[in-house]
């Protein structure tokens, strides 16, 4: 197997290791090419819908964003004072403007319910919590969409998830789990990127690989494997992979215009507590991705878990996140793609309306909010209200499941239809009571 090394690099759990691609067996999340790309002789009817999933690990403070409650006493309604948006009657924080001057391709839902204090990615990714999720063997929602509807283009996984491994490891990504590796994504991160860009390997010597590969199945259908032709089919699209530049150009953003990367931020790679960087190449890379016939593009952006010095941090980090997910969301628009490809932006749970005695907002699961724009939906509209403290629902609660329901409806799926696991078993998307925000549409 011929091995082509990375630069060292040492992660955030401690863990020390080179970035790798096999030749035949592309390093990606433990994901042979060949098994990738039976992914999508699995799958049914070809579409172009994608999605851009952006989960913010650690909870972001809603009342500090989306949700001001600027008439409460101090001791909830913080610093912050409220903005008019493009949009009359919404407001949003005064340090997300970018944002409000989009809020017209934006439906934002305020009254998310249902969530668990649980500081992991798994029930924006799941539906559902992370213990049931491992106890019910539940997948990543990408991984449903790679199983179900396969791949747009043979060169071009179905499923990338940009999020980087991250030291607290419940922030991190869940697996395909009853699906099979076949279903699991293309892992991306920094170092995988860099490696794809500086391939040691040139075209004639993975020529010379695919002839020596070539020449082993020739005996192996002699020696009478019925499995052979299949094998072939499947080595033949992982060199049509490798040796393709539509993913390795998705990726690099530096093909973009100036103007389109100084619009976007470009942030930085390094992590941020325990959770994820705030890199905003990652977006343009999402926007790239869907672009080149990914259908899920999934990315961890920032760490917000505010206990202490909630108004100073947000101060130093919104106006990052409200550049790159204002950016992202113009770009689709003025690209035509909005009736095509949905953003979702959400975390784990919201922050408590009191403030602490360390100008922290603690853990809140109460109530959240969640961002929605493209994907022809409903936009230029909040969904739902809370309380006077933004600690309860008070009008139009969403069950935070919905939310992927409503995905999975944007991608032409219907989230209650069955999806076969490696055993070719049928299990539910979602369970039947999980519905779509109807507000969207």
């Amino acid at each position: 197997m011929l091995t082509v090394f990375g630069p060292h690099a040492r992660y955030c759990d401690g863990v020390s290791r080179r970035s790798f691609l096999k030749v035949g067996a592309l390093g990606v999340g433990g994901l042979t090419l060949p098994q990738l790309l039976r992914a999508e002789a699995a799958g049914g009817k070809k579409s172009h819908k994608s999605v851009i999933m952006v989960y913010l690990s650690g909870g972001m403070a809603h009342q500090d964003t989306f949700d001001l409650k600027p008439n409460g006493p101090a001791e909830l309604k913080g610093e912050f004072k409220p903005i008019p948006t493009n949009v009359t009657g919404i407001q949003f924080g005064e340090h997300l403007p970018k944002l409000a001057q989009c809020a017209d391709k934006l439906a934002v839902i305020r009254s998310l319910v249902g969530q668990r204090d649980e500081h992991s990615s798994w029930q924006s990714m799941t539906g559902t919590t992370m213990d049931a999720a491992k106890r019910e063997n539940k997948p990543h929602f990408g991984s449903v969409v790679a199983r179900v509807q396969g791949q747009t283009d043979p060169t071009v996984p179905a499923f990338v998830d940009l999020s980087p491994t991250m030291q607290h490891k419940p922030y991190n990504s869940p697996g395909p789990a009853n699906l099979g590796r076949s279903a699991a994504p293309a892992k991306v991160d920094g170092d995988e990127l860099a490696v794809m860009k500086n391939l040691a390997v040139t075209p004639a010597e993975l020529q010379n690989r695919k002839a020596l590969l070539e020449q082993m199945d020739a005996f192996r259908r002699a020696a009478g494997h019925t499995n052979a032709v299949s094998a072939d089919t499947f080595h033949d699209r992982a060199f049509d992979v490798l040796t393709s530049s539509k993913l390795v150009e998705a990726l690099d953003v530096t093909k973009e215009p100036a103007r389109t990367r100084e619009r976007y931020g470009k942030g930085s790679p390094k992590h941020l507590g325990d959770g994820a960087p705030m890199w905003n190449d990652q977006l343009l890379m999402a926007r790239r991705l869907v672009e080149a016939g990914c259908r899920v593009v999934t990315v961890a952006y920032g760490f917000w878990d505010t206990h202490g010095g909630n108004f100073r941090y947000l101060k130093d980090h919104l106006p990052l996140f409200d550049t790159g997910i204002s950016a992202l969301v113009e770009d689709v628009y003025a690209r035509g793609l909005d009736g095509d490809v949905t953003v979702c932006v959400w975390g784990e749970f919201g922050r408590t309306p009191k403030i602490n005695k360390d100008a922290g907002r603690d853990h809140w699961a109460r109530v959240n909010f969640a961002l929605m724009s493209g994907g022809g939906m409903r936009t230029g509209q909040v969904i739902g209200s809370t309380d006077s403290a933004a600690a309860e629902a008070k009008d139009d609660p969403v069950p935070y499941a919905g939310v992927l329901a409503s995905v999975y409806k944007n991608l032409g799926l219907d989230p209650h239809a069955m999806v076969y696991d490696v055993s070719n078993r049928p299990n539910p998307i979602l369970p039947g009571g999980v519905l779509p925000v109807d507000k969207l549409y």
